[in-house]
């Protein structure tokens, strides 16, 4: 695992998740693998058929020189035409966008996950809070008793 979207899992309900492959050039590779990505208003967006990752900050590589890319290109994602339709019809529902989780290599080749996601709401969040805190007291208490 090279980044992860943490603020993403917490004001988003992830519904579905798919892993695609992502197009890098090279010194974005190099700043992927030393963790230099950034997920601040991240999204995935289909156009013409192909997913593009938007807004993702890849920084500059520090010993790219002129050859260094772009901070916030758009990425083409690596995806099966049947998952890029079924993630696009269920997406294109109201209040549902594509928002990437994670970022890791496999093989020697970067990977996203993308998720399908729906906005928690302030009050979603405040219950999702007081079931974990919930949750922790009961473990501790199992934990004492047994």
């Amino acid at each position: 695992m090279v980044a992860r979207n943490k603020k993403a899992r917490r004001d988003y309900v992830v519904l579905d998740t798919w892993e695609a492959g992502l197009v890098l050039k090279g010194t974005e590779v190099k700043s992927i693998r030393a963790g230099k990505v950034a997920f601040h208003d991240a999204h995935a967006r289909a156009e013409a058929g192909e997913v593009w990752l938007h807004n993702l900050h890849v920084s500059p590589y520090e010993h790219g020189n002129r050859w260094n890319h772009d901070e916030t290109r758009p990425r083409k994602l690596l995806l099966h035409r049947d998952e890029i339709h079924r993630m696009v019809s269920r997406a294109e529902e109201k209040g549902l966008a594509l928002v990437p989780l994670d970022v890791y290599f496999r093989r020697g080749r970067a990977r996203i996950t993308l998720g399908l996601c729906r906005g928690r709401k302030h009050r979603d969040r405040r219950e999702e809070l007081k079931r974990r805190t919930m949750q922790r007291e009961a473990e501790r208490a199992m934990k004492e008793r047994g």
